[in-house]
């Protein structure tokens, strides 16, 4: 299905948990991406990032992707790549500007590129905090009920890879029973690890298993999204490069993320982070059409600022956002779809956390971002996953996808009859104009409460935060796991309890 068919989901809510919420579904950005540099200005970093590739490279640690480089005209000198700026454009042609991602219930599958995007949780800190018990250890079963609330959560697209790492299970395995849980936990679209080549392809098989193919059947139907951050400035390592080849190899998608921090990873400008970013995401595009021209990929952007007072990186910033919209100009610019995140560097779920979310969000998706990772949830810069965090940030989303609904000019919009009906001086609560509307009129609210302050001071005034805590806890309460094949359990379980006899993964 194109993007331009795709169905676009009535706003009238649904009921899910015992909480009112938006139905599932992608909507359609309906308004121009923000430009917040000239085409002289894209133009200039783009020359600026094919001179730092020509003349500096990259350095490629891993054999097999400096052979394949060379192999595709690049210069290889010992650990350091040089590149041609006429094949770097050649190769970026081969790129497609759309593609699907196929979910186990094919309801949920999902269109990247043109004005659809992506909304991926929370995935890869090492905690989890909640109101109740703070910050701590992720655990797997706290992981379960984490994928719970984002299988209950209709405005979450996909999941993250993994929200949280289980720190309660071994290192080399826990993959494993992370990709398990997501399959059986979820019947929406899931990022994959791609941390070394025996994760990655634990999770090919695996994602294969769940939609009743092989791995090589898996090649022309996109299914696994992994992100692969270039080690900034200017390198790739080799679990990286090992992921990246795999996943490319088989027809699955990859976000290509340089982790360009300005003022520590890349230069303190905005624009020098831009043009080192720019490099880098190219040099690791590339690489994926090298392995199989046509293959999906994204452009990921993650540049942002440090606090230079302090050294620590801050996120949701003045600076964040307008780098992630400049991001996205560079990515159109190369015809590559773009990646960006919902970013904050506070350390409680209070006020700072809700405006630099705000920021990042706003400034993703008006920036054309074609996923937004790390839609809900995240924390401390990356380091935490919170319950409460999630729903907040699910709230923002809902908000987003209302402002995405255009704004209808129709006869009955207009509401000549129902302006006639009220009159001067009148009210419109009662007229039949809002009554036929009183579901479908406004945004569907999770947490918000509106009530004037003697209402909300009598029902126990309570704060955004609290609320968000009592509704994560009432929707694990009325939640139900997917149905899933019995058969494909056992599948699944076998598969993991040979790799976890064989080692699992090396730890790298």
């Amino acid at each position: 299905m194109s993007p331009d068919t795709r169905r676009r989901p009535s706003p009238r809510g649904v009921r899910g948990g015992g909480i009112m919420q938006s139905p599932f579904g992608q909507r359609p950005r309906p308004y121009a991406p923000i430009e917040v540099i000239s085409a002289d200005q894209v133009g200039a970093i783009h020359d600026a990032a094919l001179t730092v590739l020509r003349d500096i490279g990259m350095r490629i640690l891993d054999p097999r992707a400096r052979e394949l480089y060379a192999k595709a005209g690049a210069q290889v000198s010992d650990l350091m790549v040089r590149f041609d700026p006429a094949m770097i454009m050649e190769r970026l042609k081969t790129v497609p500007a759309s593609f699907r991602l196929e979910a186990r219930n094919p309801a949920k599958s999902l269109i990247a590129g043109g004005a659809h995007c992506i909304y991926g949780a929370v995935g890869g800190p090492a905690y989890v905090m909640c109101n109740d018990k703070g910050r701590r250890d992720g655990s797997y079963a706290e992981m379960c009920d984490y994928l719970r609330l984002i299988q209950a959560l209709n405005v979450i697209h996909q999941e993250g890879g993994g929200p949280f790492e289980p720190l309660d299970l071994p290192a080399n395995t826990r993959h494993l029973d992370i990709y398990r849980a997501q399959i059986t936990l979820l019947d929406k679209n899931w990022q994959t690890q791609t941390l070394g080549h025996a994760r990655t392809m634990d999770g090919i098989e695996m994602a294969a298993m769940a939609l009743g193919t092989t791995p090589e059947g898996l090649t022309l139907r996109p299914t696994l999204l992994g992100i692969i951050n270039t080690n900034s400035p200017l390198q790739l390592d080799i679990p990286m490069a090992e992921g990246l080849i795999a996943m490319a190899e088989h027809g699955q998608v990859l976000a290509i993320t340089p982790f360009t921090l300005a003022g520590a990873m890349a230069p303190v400008t905005i624009a020098g982070a831009l043009v080192q970013q720019h490099a880098e995401a190219m040099a690791g595009i590339v690489l994926t059409q090298i392995v199989r021209p046509g293959v999906p990929v994204m452009y990921g952007g993650f540049t942002s600022n440090v606090d230079m007072r302090s050294g620590a990186p801050a996120f949701g910033t003045p600076e964040y956002t307008k780098a992630a919209q400049a991001t996205g100009q560079l990515a159109r610019h190369i015809g590559v779809p773009f990646r960006s995140s919902n970013v904050t560097a506070a350390n409680e779920v209070d006020a700072q956390a809700a405006y630099e979310s705000q920021m990042a969000i706003w400034g993703a998706l008006m920036g054309g971002a074609h996923l937004l990772n790390h839609c809900a949830g995240w924390m401390h810069g990356g380091l935490t996953a919170s319950f409460e965090k999630l729903i907040l940030d699910a709230e923002m989303l809902q908000m987003m996808d209302a402002y995405f609904t255009p704004i209808a000019t129709d006869p009955a919009s207009l509401a000549l009859d129902a302006i006639r009906e009220a009159g001067p001086g009148g009210h419109f609560f009662g007229t039949a104009h809002t009554m036929d509307r009183y579901e479908t009129a406004f945004h569907t609210p999770l947490i918000s409460t509106w009530d004037n302050y003697p209402n909300w001071l009598e029902k126990g005034g309570t704060d955004a935060r609290a609320r968000a805590n009592a509704v994560w806890k009432d929707l694990l309460r009325q939640h139900e796991d997917p149905a899933i094949d019995q058969s494909l359990v056992e599948a699944l379980d076998a598969y993991v309890a040979h790799r976890k006899e064989q080692g699992g993964a090396p730890m790298n």
